[in-house]
C-alpha cells in the first residue's frame, strides 16, 4: 500500500473488500452497488476507521459484511435510528445507511422521515427493487398497483410510495435517484451524496432477478433507455431521446414534451435548478400518473438540494451554550424533576 507525504495510506477499492463470501443471488443488482461504493470510498478523503455502514434487515442489509470498514447489521427498519444515535455521539464519523424499500419505507418509515427532518449529516442509500426479496417475493411499499406476488395473488390494491416524494415531504436537504446498471452515474450520485452536508437520500433502482426481474428494464436497456430515462444536470436543459431529439418545457406548472427535430427551439426548455423546490416537486411527481397526457421519461440525478443546520451540530452548540451559561447539570436534580405530589 502506498502512502501520501503525510504518512496516510493511499487507498484503493480493494482496501474496502472483506474476506466474507458475498451471499447474494447471482445476477443481483446489489453486486454492482457494492462495487461502486467500494470504488468511490477511496476518493472521499476519510480514513477507513472513521467510516461506518449501518443496515437494517433485507438483502441489501448484508452490505456491512462486505465493506472493510466499521459497521452494524441492525434490526428491521431501525438502521436510521441507530445511525442517528451514532452521529449524535460521534459527529466526526462518515455514516452511511443501507436500507431497502421494505426496510426503510414500511416498518422503518417513521424512522426515515424523522431522520430526514432532523437533517443528520448521514447518507441514506435506499435500494428499491419494488419487492421483498429476502422473505421470498411479497409485495413491498413501492410495488406497483395490481402487482401479483405471493402475498397478493389477485394483484396488489395498495397505492405505492414514491420514495422521493416521501423524502421531499419530510424536508430532506438532498434528494437524488440512480440505478444499479449505470455504474458511472451511480458513482457520481454516491459522490454527490457524500459531498452534501446534511441528510442525503439516494434512491437506487436495483434489479431483483429472482422475484422481480426486469422491473426497471426500460430505463437500463440500450434500446429503450434514451427515450425512457431523463438525466438531470444542473444548469442544463431537460433533453432526452435516442438522438437528443426531445425536450421538456413548462407550460405554467405543466411539463410539455417538444420535438427538437421538428422546429421546437431549445431556448425555452426547462433548465434544471437543483435549488428550486417547486420544480423539484414537479420532477418527482412527473411520472406518477400513468393516465396523464403524454409519456414522460423517468428522471435520474439530483432533484433537489438545500442547506440547513445539521442536528448534531445544533445539539453540540446547545450543550456548549448551556454549560457556559449554567454550568454542568445535576443528574439527581433532573431525575427528581420540578414537581412534587403528596399522596394522602
Amino acid at each position: 500500500m502506498s502512502t501520501l507525504t503525510n504518512g496516510a495510506p493511499i487507498l484503493t477499492a480493494k482496501d474496502f473488500v472483506t474476506d466474507q463470501e458475498v451471499r447474494w443471488c447471482p445476477g443481483c443488482g446489489d453486486y454492482s452497488i457494492l462495487a461502486q461504493v467500494q470504488k468511490i470510498m477511496p476518493t472521499i478523503g476519510v480514513p477507513r476507521e472513521n467510516i461506518v455502514i449501518i443496515s437494517g434487515i433485507g438483502c441489501s442489509s448484508r452490505f456491512p459484511y462486505y465493506m472493510d470498514v466499521y459497521g452494524m447489521h441492525s434490526i428491521h427498519g431501525r438502521a436510521t435510528a441507530v445511525a442517528s444515535g451514532l452521529k449524535a455521539a460521534r459527529p466526526e464519523l462518515s455514516v452511511w445507511i443501507v436500507t431497502g424499500d421494505g426496510d426503510g419505507l414500511s416498518i422503518g418509515g417513521n424512522h426515515t422521515i424523522h431522520l430526514l427532518r432532523r437533517n443528520f449529516d448521514v447518507n441514506i442509500l435506499l435500494f428499491n427493487n419494488q419487492i421483498y426479496g429476502l422473505t421470498k417475493g411479497q409485495y413491498s411499499p413501492t410495488s406497483e398497483e395490481h402487482k401479483v406476488t405471493k402475498s397478493t395473488p389477485f394483484g396488489s390494491i395498495d397505492h405505492p410510495f414514491n420514495p422521493l416524494a416521501l423524502a421531499m415531504g419530510a424536508e430532506a436537504t438532498f434528494i437524488a435517484r440512480t440505478m444499479d446498471r449505470d455504474p458511472k452515474h451511480l458513482q457520481a450520485m454516491l459522490t454527490r451524496s457524500n459531498q452534501h452536508k446534511g441528510s442525503s437520500f439516494l434512491e437506487i433502482y436495483q434489479n431483483c432477478n429472482i422475484f422481480n426481474d426486469g422491473a426497471f428494464e426500460v430505463f437500463t436497456e440500450k434500446s429503450s433507455k434514451p427515450n425512457e430515462a431523463l438525466f438531470l444536470e444542473q444548469g442544463k436543459p431537460l433533453i432526452f431521446g435516442s438522438t437528443q431529439n426531445k425536450g421538456i418545457k413548462l407550460d405554467g406548472f405543466k411539463p410539455v414534451i417538444v420535438d427538437l427535430e421538428n422546429g421546437a427551439s431549445t431556448d425555452n426548455l426547462w433548465i434544471h435548478d437543483e435549488t428550486d423546490i417547486n420544480k423539484a416537486q414537479l420532477l418527482i411527481r412527473m411520472f406518477d400518473n400513468p393516465k396523464a397526457e403524454g409519456h414522460y421519461p423517468r428522471p435520474f440525478g439530483v432533484f433537489y438540494q438545500t442547506e440547513r443546520a445539521c442536528y448534531e451540530d445544533v445539539m453540540r452548540m446547545q450543550i456548549e451554550e448551556t454549560i457556559a451559561t449554567k454550568g454542568r447539570g445535576n443528574l439527581d436534580k433532573l431525575l427528581h424533576g420540578r414537581e412534587v405530589w403528596e399522596i394522602v
